[in-house]
């Protein structure tokens, strides 16, 4: 076929996604129509076949997409009628549907979407943690600089869970600083920005200076926060020390070796439940979430406010056994890190993965000052993809 005079091939198409051209294909060299599908051919002699409803519902010109925002204008309700005409005109894709529509496509952007082949994402695979394991440390000053240490923060964040920032300033709101360098705050209801530090009056065990056992925070939440920032501006008293595991880590060991413990604690919701005098939120989920495909999506682990169990009778007590099995796997030593925050530096955390507690301090023997807020992981992985691209 060839393609009428009215399609100018030689404008090139819009990349929907990233808005950019890859030509890392170098172009199409063979496109032949066939019972409702495109089939193509590219220089290093790839080969795939589109539907033609795919192509339809995907054509980037300003009548199917908005040329601003790049969001779909065109609804795919009816099977699109045969193409009059395709064309390749320097390496892309041109077609001229019956009804007298045009759309081009970019060669590049259709080798990276040929049906059935994953999204390559720049977010990193999350990594389970080695008995050894250290985290990353990132500069403060690499972070602040530019995309490239921000970037790897980030990556060793999605990948790992956990990860420092070193030599900070000692100021106030540099956490909140930090963090909207990502993406907004999340606000939970100690607030958007909080104070880590023992206080009398508390409302959590956290404002105090007893010993913190390894837990998420905020599990009676319909949705936890996902990444927990805490920044040091004083470390002065004995103690205190930080302790971190990979509850995802521990939830594998306890697959293996207690299958049935597993079961039930991915299986259960139980209950949790903060109170005080303004705020009473309450949430059931099991300890485990696991995603379509029986991977461990999340960990709800917070013996201080896990509430009134309220199962039948006969199952409490293999739920208590299953419960103290992955709890003497989450406190064991050979699968933790620790450290003693020093001032001037970051930790970050994925809070529905990697648990978090600390040693009991003496606040008469100095002061210990954090500051604390959450992120969501959404714009986390965003904000990744966004610098990916620049770098």
């Amino acid at each position: 076929m060839t393609i009428p005079p009215t399609l100018d091939t030689s404008r090139p198409s819009l990349d929907m996604g990233d808005f950019t051209r890859h030509d890392e294909a170098s172009g199409l060299v063979d496109a032949t129509a066939g019972d409702h599908r495109i089939a193509l051919t590219w220089a290093d002699r790839r080969q795939a076949e589109f539907p033609l409803i795919w192509l339809r519902d995907h054509c980037p010109c300003p009548a199917c997409r908005h040329p601003l925002t790049h969001e779909r204008l065109h609804v795919p309700l009816e099977e699109p009628d045969e193409i009059a005409a395709l064309h390749l005109e320097a390496g892309n894709l041109g077609l001229v549907w019956a009804d007298g529509h045009i759309s081009r496509f970019d060669a590049g952007w259709l080798y990276r979407r040929i049906p059935g082949q994953s999204f390559e994402d720049s977010v990193p695979a999350r990594r389970p943690w080695a008995e050894d394991f250290r985290p990353a440390h990132i500069a403060h000053a690499d972070f602040v600089a530019g995309a490239q240490g921000e970037c790897a923060w980030l990556t060793a964040l999605l990948r790992d869970g956990l990860v420092l920032l070193d030599n900070g300033p000692l100021a106030d709101e540099e956490v909140r600083r930090l963090a909207e360098h990502i993406g907004p705050l999340r606000a939970t209801n100690f607030g958007a920005r909080f104070d880590v530090r023992s206080k009398p009056n508390p409302n959590n065990a956290a404002y105090t200076a007893i010993g913190l056992a390894l837990h998420t925070d905020l599990p009676n939440w319909r949705e936890p926060p996902d990444i927990q920032l805490l920044y040091c501006l004083e470390n002065d008293a004995l103690g205190g020390e930080s302790i971190f595991t990979d509850g995802f880590a521990a939830a594998e060991v306890l697959r293996q070796t207690a299958p049935e413990a597993f079961r039930l604690l991915s299986e259960t919701p139980i209950d949790f439940r903060f109170q005080d005098e303004e705020q009473d939120i309450l949430w059931r989920a099991p300890i485990l979430s696991l995603d379509d495909v029986g991977n461990v999506l999340e960990v709800r682990l917070n013996n201080w406010i896990r509430d009134s169990l309220r199962l039948p009778l006969e199952e409490m007590d293999d739920w208590y056994r299953a419960y103290r099995t992955f709890w003497r796997l989450v406190q064991a030593p050979e699968r933790r890190f620790e450290l003693a925050l020093a001032p001037g530096q970051m930790v970050a955390f994925d809070n529905r993965r990697v648990l978090h507690g600390r040693h009991a301090f003496d606040p008469e023997s100095g002061r210990r000052h954090l500051q604390g807020t959450y992120l969501d992981l959404d714009m986390c992985e965003s904000r990744l993809r966004v610098l990916a691209r620049k770098t």
